[in-house]
């Protein structure tokens, strides 16, 4: 008999909505967990199976959490300002509130047509007033502070959309959203001091349970690097002035670097032979991204600065000067010296110009490559025979000697830009008058409401539209009474983001963000899931603010995060990342229609390692759908006369050991594969008792929650509700069985080994190598011919390419 999901999966989500099932206490005697996912921008477009895939892992977290007796937050809200609900109110001619609108709902019931056990009492919306009130003061406390200034800088500037853009928001020269040309184009904008954060935003990842590879990306983002500012002189009275991390090998300088957007190039423009030629290499470059300029395997160009050099104060020799978009202002003095023997992308750039490549460090071959490895100096002066720690000492003392260079600490972050040109975002909350320069909005004016407008498009000159509203924008000094004007930029989509898990904790509090006594409850977050696109800047930019609220005493903790997890994307079936125009989009209420809300939930943790990207296959949506039908099907072996025996004892205590341990892991395709296993067992059996059914219902509940609610309510209990069961223990006494290792082969060639109980199944031994990290890649499940077994001994897997 087939699984009926339609009726019961709306049953359940019924059930568990009247009864505010998943509401959290704000006290009381359990122990707190607070389980948090990144909430979703409601796009137009609805769900896209990304965002299951993720919300899905913590719902299973949330719910395993709940049976072990924990009382659980785990919220819902939106992210639901930004350009993308900007741009398509000016393509369609609707206001942004009511596409948003729109869009909220068309997302709240994908959601609750997967049976996602989110606390709906407290939902947020970063458009909603009530919230953004509190984003606008803590923009004011930064102000107050010092961390919120304005200034003059150089933006990525999208010539259609008319708004600055974030490097990740350029793609080959082009805006993301719409594909027009970006140029680079100096505005004055409202910047955060995150730098003041920089040493802690490093450090106090000591203290945090994240992936290596999620701290990796913050340390190398904030980019703290050591070394030291070296000038070289130009003329008698022009130095250009470089930073380096390695001062030990300028006896290798041949060459040094301009960023095209280093201010000295305009002084220099009367002392070069061809200045058209470099001013029209600068203009070029404008349309690049710095994430553009700094990749890598980017070919490397430049224009030579004609009729000018400059002398390396180690060597006293003259050496010419370029200007290259691999050098980038914002990081160091916006200059460099070249060492092309020791650093891949000098190398690179005086390969392809001839320029000269001198050995410093020995150890290398630099006929073949840069040698960026250790060593001992060489063709270096007074540096010979040092090794490069202590070369760098002696240079950096004798460069501070001779009153030519000094040590320095640097970093690649940059305070960060905090206005856009647009209409639909937070409203920053200052006003400028003449006399008192920059005044925050009184507090009990909050929040400043976004303002009608007719029309949403900037004007050419890439002004908001909230210019033009001159009664709005005209108004009072808050300080003096004098005549003073409003703020017309608006805050970037991050800000919405950067407290957003604050206010789950008190939504409708309306006279502080949240109450103390609730944040020093729910607070820290103890596990935080989402997408490594947002493991570098909105998980620094909301560090950054709960540090600076931690510094205000408004928050318990320094860090808002206890643990951070991340998943990989789902690709289409083609490999490709999932878009309209490939046409390769899966809509998550095709299949919720089609197979029902659980299949698609144990697909979504079935189909490959969480963390990694995966391909699409709606075939293995067939597998699971079956696989669901035989859970639903053993109730008909249920006999509750029948006690267990040593064997079932001790295949129960090891499922739910193994199933626990991968959970809590996040190898959930291989805590499937483990009840797959377990599910097999029990069809194996004439008659199955009641205890192993029970069992079965609560390690599947948290995959598939619909189907096993029902079996528990009509053949288990119908007193006692299937997620108010206790999560199982293990007993260890019933697990250790003799073990035995096997030789796994691919094809006849050995992979590795398994250590496993004596006596498993070929089935259960070929799921474990399917779930092995390192046995799994020479594997692909659709393409398996045969498998041979020699139990106890072998398995050796026939597979085609």
């Amino acid at each position: 008999m087939s699984y009926p999901f339609k009726e019961i999966e709306k049953k359940w989500q019924d059930i568990w909505f009247e009864k505010k099932s998943f509401s959290a206490a704000d006290e009381g005697g359990k122990p707190k967990y607070y389980a948090l996912i990144e909430f979703p921008y409601p796009s137009a477009e609805g769900l896209h199976v990304g965002h299951p895939r993720s919300f899905t892992a913590m719902d299973i977290i949330a719910r395993k959490r709940r049976m072990e007796g924990h009382n659980v937050l785990f919220p819902i809200g939106w992210d639901a300002f930004g350009l993308p609900a900007e741009n398509f109110a000016i393509k369609h001619g609707v206001h942004p509130r009511e596409s948003t609108g729109r869009n909220v709902a068309n997302f709240k019931r994908q959601l609750k047509m997967l049976g996602f056990s989110f606390d709906w009492d407290r939902e947020i919306n970063t458009t909603d007033p009530a919230y953004y009130k509190w984003t606008q003061w803590i923009f004011q406390r930064l102000f107050k502070k010092g961390l919120a200034y304005k200034a003059d800088i150089p933006i990525n500037w999208c010539t259609s959309c008319k708004v600055g853009l974030a490097n990740e928001e350029v793609i080959n020269g082009t805006c993301e959203r719409c594909g027009s040309p970006v140029v680079k184009k100096n505005k004055n904008q409202w910047m955060l001091r995150i730098t003041e954060y920089a040493d802690r935003l490093i450090n106090d990842l000591d203290e945090v349970d994240y992936l290596d590879k999620i701290k990796t990306q913050q340390i190398n983002w904030i980019g703290k690097s050591y070394g030291a500012e070296i000038d070289f002189s130009v003329s008698r009275d022009l130095n250009i002035r470089v930073f380096t991390t390695r001062p030990d090998t300028i006896f290798g300088a041949t060459y040094l670097v301009l960023s095209p957007e280093h201010p000295m190039l305009a002084d220099l423009g009367r002392l070069i032979s061809n200045g058209p030629e470099v001013r029209n290499y600068c203009e070029q470059a404008k349309y690049k991204s710095d994430l553009e300029r700094m990749d890598l395997s980017k070919e490397k160009t430049g224009v030579m600065l004609e009729g000018l050099g400059a002398v390396n104060p180690a060597t006293q020799e003259k050496i010419p000067i370029w200007v290259s978009d691999y050098v980038l202002m914002g990081y160091g003095t916006g200059a460099i010296m070249a060492v092309p023997a020791h650093d891949q992308r000098d190398y690179e750039f005086a390969m392809k110009y001839k320029l000269p490549v001198r050995e410093v460090i020995s150890g290398g071959d630099i006929s073949v490559e840069a040698y960026e490895g250790d060593g001992l100096l060489v063709n270096s002066g007074f540096l010979d025979g040092l090794n490069v720690e202590k070369a760098k000492e002696e240079i950096v003392a004798w460069l501070g000697t001779h009153n030519l260079g000094r040590s320095k600490i640097n970093y690649k972050l940059r305070d960060w830009v905090f206005s856009r040109q647009r209409y639909w975002g937070e409203v920053i909350p200052m006003v400028q008058c003449d006399k008192c320069g920059w005044v925050p909005v009184p507090e009990e004016e909050l929040p400043v409401l976004l303002p009608e407008v007719k029309s949403f498009i900037s004007g050419e000159d890439g002004k908001s539209v909230l210019e033009g509203l001159t009664d709005w924008v005209n108004t009072k000094c808050p300080k003096c009474s004098g005549s003073a004007k409003r703020e017309t930029d608006t805050m970037p989509q991050w800000a919405g983001s950067s407290w957003y898990f604050l206010r789950y904790i008190d939504p409708k509090n309306m006279s502080e963000f949240a109450a103390k006594e609730k944040l020093d409850y729910w607070l820290p977050v103890d596990w935080y899931n989402g997408g490594m696109e947002h493991t570098t800047l909105h998980l620094l930019y909301s560090r950054f603010w709960h540090k600076f609220l931690y510094d205000e005493g408004l928050v318990p903790c320094k860090e808002p995060y206890k643990k951070r997890t991340s998943h990989g994307m789902i690709l289409g079936s083609d490999g490709e990342k999932m878009s309209k125009s490939r046409g390769n989009v899966v809509n998550p209420d095709d299949i919720a229609n089609e197979f029902g809300a659980d299949v698609f939930r144990v697909f979504l943790m079935f189909i490959g390692a969480f963390d990694l990207a995966v391909m699409w296959n709606t075939e293995g949506l067939i597998g699971i759908s079956r696989f669901l039908n035989r859970v639903w099907n053993t109730v008909e072996k249920i006999d509750v006369n029948i006690s267990l025996a040593e064997k079932d004892l001790r295949l129960m205590h090891r499922t739910i050991m193994i199933v626990s341990d991968r959970i809590e892991k996040m190898r959930f395709n291989t805590a499937v594969s483990e009840i797959m296993s377990y599910t097999n067992e029990l069809l194996a059996m004439t008659a199955i008792p009641k205890k192993m059914i029970e069992i079965l219902c609560v390690l599947l509940y948290p995959f598939a929650p619909h189907m096993t609610s029902e079996i528990w309510e009509n053949a288990i209990s119908k007193d006692t509700g299937l997620m108010d069961q206790r999560w199982p223990e293990y007993d260890s006494n019933l697990i250790t069985e003799e073990n035995v290792t096997i030789a796994v082969q691919v094809n006849g060639k050995l992979r590795g080994t398994l250590d496993v109980e004596k006596g498993m199944s070929q089935e259960r031994l070929f799921e474990l190598v399917i779930g092995d990290d390192k046995l799994s890649k020479y594997v692909d499940r659709g393409k398996v011919k045969k498998v041979i077994y020699v139990p106890d001994k072998l398995l050796n897997i026939v597979a085609g390419k």
